[in-house]
């Protein structure tokens, strides 16, 4: 169900402001800024559906046992399963590609994702971050407003997962699939513990299948 755009309407920018205060581990700038990430995040760009191969058995477990948990940070039933089929669809593509380029057997999941999401916003499409992060999956525009397409990021899901997918995957790729390592790279904390365990929690404790 392909939903397209929806923009709210204006918010008091004190509101934002005092939002993004409240997202307690936000990507930081100095982070999803590695020069490779230009080429990954580009490619991604070119990348409109997503929904090739996928086994309609799994996406139907998928969905019974995810959509009942987002509930409580979803209100709107439509966004809900806006939300669920681009995290299906996103991981299960760059799974596949990394898989036909024989790089690494990814083990990128929507559970995973799910988790990112639910600790960078909340499942907020609108999260900023004080650090200027945006979106579900709290991406930095460092890459995206060079390459043109930073307007996209907020208030999108589509575009949103598909970005942060890929730059999840690039850090598990290069942290050879350690989720604490390649989660720390996500969000700026390399060295520290307190990000990755709180996603591996949200992972354990509510996301996982």
């Amino acid at each position: 169900m392909d939903r397209g755009w929806r923009w709210p309407g204006i918010r008091a920018a004190g509101a934002l402001a005092l939002f993004a205060l409240t997202l307690p581990f936000a990507a930081r700038a100095d982070r999803q800024m590695d020069p490779e990430l230009g080429r990954v995040i580009e490619q991604a760009i070119h990348h409109v559906d997503c929904a090739g191969g996928i086994n309609r058995f799994d996406a139907e477990v998928y969905f019974k046992l995810q959509e009942p948990r987002l509930r409580h940070y979803v209100k709107d039933p439509g966004e809900r399963v806006e939300i669920l089929k681009q995290v299906w669809c996103e991981t299960r593509r760059v799974v596949e590609r990394y898989r036909a380029e024989q790089r690494l057997e990814l083990k990128l999941t929507p559970e995973l994702v799910l988790a990112v999401i639910d600790v960078e916003s909340r499942f907020d499409r609108y999260a900023v971050s004080p650090a200027g992060a945006v979106g579900l999956m709290q991406v930095m525009p460092f890459w995206p407003q060079k390459l043109g397409v930073e307007n996209r990021l907020f208030g999108s899901i589509g575009f949103n997962v598909r970005l942060g997918c890929e730059i999840l995957a690039y850090y598990l790729l290069i942290e050879g699939n350690d989720y604490r390592r390649a989660l720390a790279r996500y969000n700026g904390s390399v060295g520290r513990n307190q990000y990755p365990d709180l996603v591996m929690a949200r992972l354990w404790d509510r996301w996982r299948a």
